[in-house]
C-alpha cells in the first residue's frame, strides 16, 4: 500500500475584520497588541474564492478574537461548503456556523471551563448536535514547561490547560470529531521552523485526519512533514506563503504538490 500524501491546507486568519498573519504567541487580552507579520490588502471572501477556484480544499477561516463575524460570514459565502470556521465557536452558534456555509466547525475554548478544565460532556454534546463528521477538535498546544510533551492551550492560546496532548487523548476524543487541527503556539507565526519532534508524534497517534500550523517557512517543510508523519499529517502554511506577503514558499508550488507535481522539493 502506498503512502498518502501530506498535504497543503489553506488558512484565512482573521483579526479585528481584516486578513493578517500574526504571531501566535503574541496573542493577550491585556497590553498592546499582536505582533503581525502581514495585513492584507484583500478581504477574506478574496481568499476563499481564490482557493475555490484552485480546488484548494480542508483550509479553515480562524476568528481572532471579536470583530470578526462579518468578515467570516462574506468568506464562507464565497464559497459554501469549502471551508471550516474556527474562533468562538460552542452549542450554541454551531449550526448556525454551519448554516453560513461552513464544511465544519471548529471547537477549543469552549471544551474547558474557565480554568482549563476539560469537558466531556460539552465535547459529546455538540459532536451529538452537529455530528462528528462536521466537527474539528482543536489540539493547538504548546510544550509542557514542567515535563515533557505537550499541553493544549485555549483562550487564543493564552491559558493552558489540563489536557495533556498524547496518544491517550486523541484516541478519546476521535470518536467525537471528524478531524484534528493543532497549531503548535511556540513557533506559530515565526517562520523559523516546525516542530518536527510533535509532527512526527501526532503522525504516530492519530487515528483520524490532522493538520498541523507553526513555522513552515519553505515547500521543503512539506516534503518534511510528509516524511515524518509517514503522510498523515497535512500542513498549513501561513507567514512564509507569498499569499500572506511571504517569500519562503510560492502558493502555486503548494498546488502543484497537492496535485502531486511538486516543482522544486
Amino acid at each position: 500500500m502506498s503512502t498518502p500524501l501530506s498535504r497543503f491546507r489553506p488558512c484565512i486568519d482573521l483579526h479585528d475584520g481584516q486578513v493578517k498573519q500574526i504571531v501566535g504567541g503574541s496573542l493577550r487580552d491585556q497590553g498592546s497588541g499582536p505582533t503581525t507579520n502581514f495585513e492584507s490588502q484583500h478581504d477574506a471572501a478574496w481568499y476563499a474564492e481564490r482557493y475555490q477556484q484552485d480546488n484548494c480544499r480542508g483550509g479553515h477561516v480562524i476568528k481572532l478574537g471579536p470583530g470578526n463575524d462579518e468578515a467570516a460570514r462574506r468568506a464562507l459565502k464565497a464559497w459554501p461548503g469549502g471551508l471550516q470556521i474556527g474562533g468562538g465557536i460552542t452549542a450554541d452558534n454551531a449550526l448556525a456556523w454551519l448554516e453560513s456555509g461552513a464544511s465544519q466547525v471548529i471547537v477549543t475554548s469552549w471544551l474547558f471551563d474557565t480554568e482549563g478544565r476539560f469537558l466531556e460532556d460539552r465535547l459529546k454534546q455538540l459532536s451529538a448536535l452537529v455530528g462528528p463528521e462536521r466537527l474539528v477538535v482543536d489540539l493547538s498546544c504548546r510544550r509542557d514547561p514542567e515535563g515533557d510533551g505537550w499541553i493544549v492551550a485555549m483562550n487564543r492560546w493564552q491559558t493552558p490547560t489540563t489536557l495533556k496532548l498524547s496518544e491517550a487523548s486523541l484516541q478519546q476524543l476521535s470518536p467525537f470529531c471528524g478531524e484534528f487541527l493543532i497549531h503548535a503556539a511556540d513557533v506559530e507565526g515565526l517562520c523559523g521552523g516546525m516542530d518536527d519532534e510533535l509532527i512526527q508524534r501526532l503522525g504516530e497517534w492519530t487515528p483520524c485526519p490532522i493538520t498541523y500550523a507553526g513555522g513552515a517557512r519553505s515547500l521543503e517543510d512539506l516534503r518534511r512533514v510528509h516524511e515524518l508523519s509517514k503522510g498523515r499529517v497535512d500542513l498549513t502554511i501561513g507567514s512564509a506563503l507569498d499569499l500572506f506577503g511571504g517569500e519562503g514558499v510560492r502558493y502555486s508550488d503548494c498546488l502543484d504538490w497537492n496535485r502531486g507535481e511538486p516543482s522544486d522539493v
